[in-house]
């Protein structure tokens, strides 16, 4: 998430302050669109996160008695794990969309055809402004695509995105291709398996409770052996949930500050050409 903070903020960067490069209505569309949809992510995620540290909270009460650990409280903490998050289960959906109508938008080929040919250094700009919104939008719908998986315990949901030809020309090269192909193998590969699950600590937490409710169903008294672990991972987990969070909401707060800088650009061209046309109009 940090990452892609980074990345949306160079790209508004790019977009809203670099006065050479014509950023054409079609490139101001095309990052419109998409960061709507990037929010909408956003938001599953911080509420997924929610959810999930909400569990943390039952557990905590679970264990805040020395002496006793309350079979009711896991019960509801179950009860919740179990539960399913709509917003996630809908990811793996959107984002194959949006992968497909990011093919469809990028061309390098139909963006030539629109360009005069004359004006070979605009198309020279504009052909590096639609690569590098490319490579945004590949990023960050690849990134996303494993967090949904992630949150959702399926590995169906992470997408496996193939830079398209029309993203080239003349057989050159995408610059980043390579390494961008050899890390979707390398998370497939590591990850594909019969259960699904990429956050490790998640998994040691549901570990150490199923054996401390089996303990305590037979009779046990659960030792500090068994719950002092139990409880560290569940504070760990809680600090690196909030971390998370707080960087989804770094990603948030980015995307939709690109996104006023954007229609705050557009806003100024268009009075700008209006004010144009009425000057001609007058002569």
């Amino acid at each position: 998430m940090h990452s892609l903070c980074e990345t949306h903020q160079a790209i508004s960067t790019l977009m809203t302050t670099d006065v050479d490069l014509p950023v054409s209505d079609m490139e101001e569309s095309m990052y419109a669109d998409i960061s709507s949809k990037l929010l909408e992510f956003c938001n599953a995620f911080t509420s997924e996160l929610a959810r999930l540290n909400h569990g943390n909270m039952i557990l905590k009460s679970a264990f805040s008695d020395p002496d006793e650990v309350s079979l009711s409280h896991i019960d509801c903490w179950r009860q919740h794990m179990a539960s399913k998050n709509p917003r996630i289960e809908n990811c793996g959906e959107v984002l194959s969309s949006l992968v497909e109508s990011m093919n469809d938008d990028h061309d390098l080929r139909g963006l030539k055809k629109k360009v005069n040919k004359k004006k070979k250094k605009q198309y020279e700009e504009e052909k590096v402004l639609m690569r590098a919104l490319y490579g945004v939008k590949a990023k960050t719908l690849y990134i996303f695509s494993v967090f949904a998986a992630a949150f959702s315990g399926s590995s169906e949901n992470i997408l496996y995105i193939n830079i398209r030809k029309e993203m080239k020309e003349d057989e050159e090269e995408v610059p980043w291709e390579k390494a961008f192909m050899e890390l979707q193998n390398v998370i497939m590969n590591t990850f594909l398996s019969n259960r699904f699950m990429v956050i490790k600590d998640v998994k040691a937490v549901e570990s150490g409770v199923e054996m401390v409710y089996a303990a305590v169903q037979e009779g046990s008294v659960p030792n500090s052996l068994m719950v002092e672990p139990l409880k560290q991972s569940v504070m760990v987990l809680s600090e690196r949930f909030d971390h998370v969070s707080k960087e989804t909401s770094c990603l948030f707060d980015t995307v939709n500050s690109a996104r006023d800088a954007l229609f705050e650009r557009l806003r100024t061209k268009y009075e700008y050409e209006l004010a144009e046309s009425n000057v001609a109009e007058c002569r």
